[in-house]
């Protein structure tokens, strides 16, 4: 990810009509919208580009488009028989044939081994099919090694010109993982693949959450026996005990400046919810009573923080000021509510109840209405995050038998599970964009 892809919006050739202004053909905020049906023929390999490599662009950027949710994806084995083996990059003037072939969205390229096979260059168009036009053409180069990173872009552009907001198929999620008798914190792409261990230290580590900069993960570690907060970037190196009060200290989230930290520590006997400075010093408490406070989440505009309280004798969400004054409660149904989180779009805040005997993922307006359940019942669902842009919820679910990451739209469709593990991940959390 430190090489630079270079991008080259292509000039358009007399074949395609002129640029026309973005137009967005997916409203993804409608709970009632329909895929958009997009053809993905053959992408074709220039000069002694390997077929393989081909492939796996092509494989990827399928995967990408179909786990976005808003995609009806019409591979080329799925074409009419005429249409199976064209490959590349068609004129305008031959769009007509493509009428037929039940889609809407034609995306087409073609991939090219560069520079002594180090180098790769992507070249890609949109072209509408309806109204028989030409939406936008791009050009990627960029290492081989950045080959997945570089179709994530193309999945990414294709959804901002189709949706009017990019894609995050460039981000990753950190979660914990059961190693033996203890617990490391690992990453993965957006479509699960690339899962990395970030640490190794055979200790107990809970609950990662991304520095404002999205270089480093923090943690909650036993690893000097008391629950300590730890530093590390992502490729595993520089791990470093960050803040370590007596006592519990747990589930950090940096406000939208990346000034202060809000976390939970238990200096006093309770947890509590504490103001931090951005290097982990000067604590203040924001909260006070008998109850127990946890997992404080900043409102994307930095002036309140979502958390969970047992304060009216069970869990429920409750609302402050970042100054901890004006604290209001948010749920009143069902007497088990944690884990909550603040949408990047600041309407919905998305949490973990208890109903009917499991544990489900809720969102709910920040006034208080429109309580949704999003999960299934016959199993539970636990530690809800968002993705950057909103449209996404990554959750724990028992589904499958033991615990694992999966991720659905926003308004609980698609989910699906987001690595091919066994089971044994918990506590999601999602980056920003790279």
């Amino acid at each position: 990810m430190k090489h630079l892809i270079l991008i080259y919006i292509l000039t358009l050739s007399c074949l395609f009509l002129s640029p026309v202004e973005a137009r967005v053909y997916l409203d993804i905020t409608d709970p009632t919208f329909t895929q958009i049906p997009i053809i993905l023929p053959k992408w074709k390999s220039i000069e002694k580009t390997p077929p393989a490599l081909n492939a796996k662009v092509y494989e990827i950027l399928a995967n990408d488009l179909a786990l976005s949710g808003f995609f009806r994806v019409i591979e080329h084995s799925a074409l009419p028989v005429h249409l199976k083996e064209r490959e590349g990059i068609p004129s305008m003037l031959s769009i007509q044939e493509w009428a037929s072939s039940g889609g809407e969205i034609l995306l087409t390229g073609e991939v090219a081994l560069e520079g002594n096979g180090l180098n790769l260059r992507l070249k890609f168009h949109l072209i509408d099919l309806v109204e028989q036009k030409h939406l936008m053409g791009s050009q990627y180069h960029g290492p081989l090694q950045n080959l997945r990173s570089m179709v994530h872009r193309i999945a990414d552009e294709t959804i901002l010109h189709l949706t009017g907001e990019k894609g995050v198929h460039n981000t990753k999620i950190a979660f914990g993982f059961r190693v033996g008798e203890g617990q490391e914190i690992f990453v993965s792409d957006f479509d699960g693949a690339n899962v990395k261990p970030v640490t190794q230290n055979q200790s107990i580590n809970l609950s990662p959450a991304w520095t404002p900069d999205g270089q480093k993960i923090a943690f909650t570690s036993y690893l000097k026996r008391n629950p300590d907060l730890y530093l590390i970037d992502i490729d595993g190196k520089n791990l470093q005990r960050f803040i370590s009060y007596p006592g519990l200290n747990a589930s950090p989230s940096w406000s939208p400046d990346g000034k202060r930290i809000a976390m939970m520590m238990g200096k006093d006997g309770k947890s509590d919810i504490y103001l931090l400075d951005a290097q982990g010093g000067n604590p203040q408490k924001l909260t006070t009573g008998h109850g127990n406070e946890s997992t404080p989440r900043w409102s994307p505009d930095g002036q309140q923080i979502v958390f969970s309280s047992d304060r009216s004798g069970s869990p429920q969400i409750y609302i402050m000021s970042a100054e901890g004054t004006q604290v209001r409660r948010l749920t009143y149904e069902g007497n088990y509510n944690t884990s909550p989180s603040w949408s990047p779009k600041g309407d919905r805040i998305v949490f973990c109840g208890r109903a009917g005997g499991q544990f489900h993922i809720f969102t709910i307006g920040v006034d208080g209405t429109g309580l949704k359940k999003l999960t299934p019942n016959g199993s539970n669902h636990e530690s809800p995050c968002w993705s950057p842009d909103g449209r996404y919820i990554a959750f724990t679910s028992t589904r499958l038998g033991s615990p694992k990451i999966f991720i659905m739209n926003a308004n609980g469709l698609n989910q699906r599970p987001l690595t091919a593990s066994k089971g044994g991940e918990l506590n999601p959390a999602w980056s920003k964009r790279f």
